[in-house]
């Protein structure tokens, strides 16, 4: 955790007198005070008594008409005093929003009454009252008043509170303001505050915030009923979503101790890539976190074991705890409320009342206080995390939207993320309720290679040798390089860590398709494991890895047919009584309950989600072996019949792994049958998909069926929507040549470009080669990522005419590495942590007109623009947080149009740009803007020439 509120209580000292006041740490370097402690100089002595001797600290905004300043240390005033520092402990800042009292509120500083030693020494001191927000309107003053008299007043008539000028006051964890003053004739109970809200608008404080953190500081939020019971529920609360949502379990390390198979989310999670849903527009990947970030609602689409439950918990967790970082920075404080939905499904419960959400996730905490969560929620302190909406049924979907549209209609200012498989919910769903459409993307090769070595790492947790463990992994890395089917194959977070169980344990031989990924698994988790450590029926029952299949995909079916994800133990043995009888070897060993406890404990399948319910490892194979009972209960129709229901995709296509020669064509046809009888072109295109990723797990299928399956698939092209590129594109090659190429008057359809790259890889290169004569340039030139850098660059890109206006997207380093070779390109963006030295040699030759810069906290510097001359005339910035300054850009003549978006703009940057005669429009974008503005931007305003634009 960070600091607690009270503790972020220091002392500040004039530099000039000497003269003592107090003041509050934003984060573990800025400290907030009153100017007027400060006696007009440009520095101060601040100590945090007890535990840091005094440190001279720099004033870097000051305003002595609202009385308040910003002091900045040269390093951290709280090192080594807090375990967990993320954006710099940033505190929860707050503001009154309401005109009744409210009470519970402290301050806590630095009076001289408080000293000891005969007042040599400080010490802390609190005081408790209540604000009363209508008693400094006129004056925009926040007032105070005590619970109970501080002390008597002082011989010298003095205030005894003398000293706790600039002390922070708090509501919970919510900092309202600082003491400025206490006002004679009222007994010295109350106490005059600067606001929060008025220092955050204050000229240039803005500026001053972002310059020393590199983030903009937290809106505050609005703070309208608290009570101390709150306070420390609220804490509670927060340890217990740590609790339970800051380690996750770690797929193939389950035979190691608990302790090392538990894998801290801090390790286990990655920041995947995804897109928005824009109509109109190519869709550009980004990282989840930047997306999240700028959306309050997000319906988040993935695929199963793509990392949108890992997401969840990643961010219960990190914000509850205030340490998401600075791009994440607005949701730390907030209390989130998770709503596991396939939890309510199995308690077969109905969707939760505001009172009810702090208790859906079953964590380990007391009841929450009367009212509170309609307390959070009414204050827009609330993040609420919806996860599962597809575990909802069909029929119950419209009840699923109209509570969830309820409670935030009813409480607007809640932020929320819900996620969803791609298909369950139509698109635009809850378009009408403020929500935007993300989807996350399959990982890049970067991500698998991050991802591999965290592996890597927590299996060394267990004490397995380092070294045959970084054999290991380098020898799985160069498979991944060299065997682009295995990169295919992991993809998303649970085929990745499928990949390297299986690789550890076979010594560095791998299955080749998705199914026999996951038999392999499911052999290496029911057999293989207590064989390899020689463990012999543990607790008296020993069975074989086809008998721990045969019950667990019973149990597994019944939960498909249910629509539910979780069972207790009582349901579990309702299932066992039906099929023990079938097998009296297994029987024999023990009664049902000692079966059941056998599954739990040896099979590394089923997991304890809460005291008594239980769930598989991962949906997914719960789907795998529920596919598995339906085609050897000769069940198949009974499968065909819900083609139509998203929910059962996963186990039709499972299912053709299972199926036999004579039971696989039954399932394709049935599949191209309900797609021959759907209206509905998405679903259409959905079932044709299916059934062909069926025939591709045949080992032999009559020619007239593929036949027919290749004519099912060719009859839904073109695709009309990106929906159906995405359902095409799990086709991989297959897909290819049954694609339309270009018309004859150069004329194309951009969704199958979209399919095309969508596939991506060597193979879809001469397809997309296809498309360079037609009018496709812009499409091409956006999905480089999509195919090998070299061949790409080569057997596309130099034949596209890039010297006009195409924008070319580089985000990669191999990228970056042929860009010389594609001689002149007018227009580039770069995405990504790239250096200024590796830009300039990668645009020797370029002569770009237009430079965008997007997502780039590692440039620093902008002198590499030097060497476009006089050719560069436009240039984007966007999101470049660590660029120190644009006085180089003055040496651009031909420079006409700058944009800035979340890119940093000092005093310095103003003068020169304010210099340049040629520039014509310069744009302040977005959040960055308030920061911004505070500048004296009147040098740009009396520009000749420039439009400038802050929107």
């Amino acid at each position: 955790m960070g600091l607690a509120p009270g503790r972020r209580a220091v002392a500040v000292h004039s530099q000039h007198s000497g003269r003592q006041g107090s003041g509050v740490l934003l984060t573990d370097d800025t400290v907030l005070t009153c100017a007027h402690v400060l006696e007009a100089g440009y520095s101060a002595w601040v100590s945090v008594p007890g535990l840091r001797d005094r440190v001279l600290c720099r004033v870097i905004w000051a305003d002595p008409q609202l009385d308040a300043a910003l002091l900045q240390a040269p390093e951290s005033l709280v090192a080594g005093l807090v375990t967990t520092l993320v954006n710099a402990t940033t505190v929860r800042l707050a503001e009154v929003a309401t005109e009744r009292p409210l009470p519970d509120c402290e301050i806590v500083g630095f009076p001289h009454i408080q000293r000891y030693e005969e007042g040599r020494r400080l010490e802390c001191d609190q005081y408790t009252g209540t604000v009363l927000p209508l008693a400094g309107l006129i004056r925009r003053t926040m007032v105070l008043e005590l619970d109970r008299p501080p002390a008597a007043e002082r011989a010298d008539g003095g205030s005894p509170l003398a000293g706790l000028s600039g002390a922070p006051v708090f509501a919970g964890s919510g900092l309202l303001g600082i003491v400025k003053g206490i006002p004679r004739g009222r007994g010295h109970l109350r106490v005059e505050c600067v606001p929060l809200a008025a220092i955050v608008a204050g000229d240039g404080f803005r500026g001053a915030y972002v310059k020393a953190t590199g983030s903009l500081p937290p809106e505050p939020a609005a703070q309208t009923r608290h009570t101390t019971v709150d306070s420390s529920h609220e804490q509670e609360y927060a340890e217990a979503l740590g609790a339970a949502y800051r380690r996750t379990k770690v797929f193939g390390l389950d035979e190691l101790n608990r302790r090392a198979s538990e894998w801290d989310l801090d390790t286990a999670y990655l920041s995947l890539e995804a897109t928005s849903r824009e109509p109109g527009s190519t869709p550009v990947p980004h990282r989840i976190d930047e997306l999240l970030a700028s959306r309050p609602r997000v319906l988040l689409r993935g695929d199963a074991g793509a990392g949108k439950t890992t997401l969840v918990w990643w961010l219960a967790a990190h914000a509850a705890a205030g340490t998401l970082g600075p791009r994440l920075a607005d949701l730390n404080g907030l209390v989130p409320f998770v709503v596991p939905l396939r939890t309510l499904r199995a308690r077969g419960s109905g969707f939760p009342s505001p009172a009810e959400l702090p208790g859906v996730a079953g964590l380990m905490v007391d009841p929450a206080p009367d009212g509170w969560a309609g307390r959070v929620l009414s204050g827009g302190r609330a993040l609420l995390l919806v996860d599962g909406l597809d575990e909802v049924s069909q029929e119950d979907r419209e009840a699923a939207y109209a509570w969830l549209s309820g409670l935030l209609a009813r409480f607007p200012r809640t932020r929320c993320v819900a996620t969803v498989r791609p298909l369950a919910v139509e698109p635009e769903w809850l378009a009408s309720e403020g929500f935007e459409e993300l989807t996350l993307l399959p990982m890049r090769d970067q991500d698998i290679q991050a991802f591999v070595t965290a592996w890597h790492d927590a299996a060394g947790l267990g004490g397995e040798d380092p070294e045959v463990l970084k054999g290991l992994e380098q020898d799985l890395l160069q498979q991944f390089r060299h065997n682009p089917t295995l990169s295919d194959l992991a993809r998303t977070p649970l085929l990745c860590a499928v990949t390297c169980a299986l690789h550890r344990l076979r010594e560095g031989f791998l299955p080749e398709t998705r199914w026999a990924l996951y038999q392999s698994a499911l052999q290496m988790l029911l057999g293989a494991r207590d064989d390899r450590r020689r463990i012999d029926a543990p607790d008296g029952i020993r069975m074989s890895v086809e008998e721990h299949q045969q019950l667990l995909q019973r149990l597994a079916a019944w939960l498909v047919r249910g629509g539910q994800t979780e069972f207790t133990r009582d349901q579990a043995l309702h299932q066992l009584n039906r099929a023990l009888p079938g097998m009296p070897r297994v029987a024999g060993q023990g009664t049902p309950e000692e079966v059941l406890t056998h599954l739990l404990n040896r099979s590394g399948l089923l997991q304890e989600r809460r005291d008594g319910v239980f769930q598989f490892a991962h949906r997914t194979f719960q789907d795998f072996l529920a596919a598995k009972e339906f085609v050897e209960d000769d069940l198949v129709p009974e499968l065909l019949r819900h083609a139509r229901e998203q929910q059962w995709h996963d186990v039709l296509l499972l299912a053709a792994g299972h199926c036999s020669r004579r039971e696989l064509p039954v399932l394709v046809e049935g599949l191209l049958a309900a797609g021959s009888a759907s209206r509905k072109w998405d679903l259409k295109t959905t079932l044709y998909v299916l059934a062909a990723l069926c025939a591709q797990h045949a080992a032999w299928l009559s020619e007239p069926l593929h036949h027919r399956v290749r004519n099912a698939v060719a009859s839904v092209l073109p695709p009309r929507s990106p929906e159906q590129v995405g359902q095409l594109a799990r086709l991989g090659p297959y897909v290819l040549p049954l694609l339309p190429g270009p018309h004859e008057d150069g004329r194309f359809d951009e969704h199958v470009i979209e399919v095309i790259c969508a596939i991506g890889g060597a193979e879809a290169i001469p397809y997309a080669r296809a498309f360079v004569a037609a009018h496709a340039a812009h499409r091409l030139a956006f999905r480089w990522r999509s195919f090998p850098p070299a061949a790409y660059a080569r057997e596309v890109l130099a034949r596209l005419d890039l010297g006009k206006t195409t924008p070319l997207l580089v985000s990669s380093r191999g990228e970056l590495a042929q860009l010389s070779l594609l001689g002149p390109v007018a227009h580039l963006c770069f995405m990504g942590d790239f250096t200024g030295a590796e830009l300039s040699r990668a645009m020797a030759g370029a002569r770009p007109y237009k430079v965008e810069i997007v997502d780039n906290p590692t440039l620093d510097d902008m002198e590499w623009l030097r060497d476009c001359g006089a050719t560069l005339t436009r240039l984007t910035l966007q999101d470049c947080t660590g660029v120190t300054g644009l006085v180089p850009l003055t040496e651009l003549a031909g420079l006409e149009v700058i944009r800035l978006r979340d890119t940093p703009l000092r005093p310095d940057d103003v003068r020169a740009l304010a210099g340049m005669p040629g520039l014509r429009i310069l744009s302040l974008q977005t959040t960055q803007v308030e920061a911004l503005d505070r500048l004296d931007l009147a040098a740009l305003r009396a520009h000749p020439h420039l439009d400038l634009r802050t929107t």
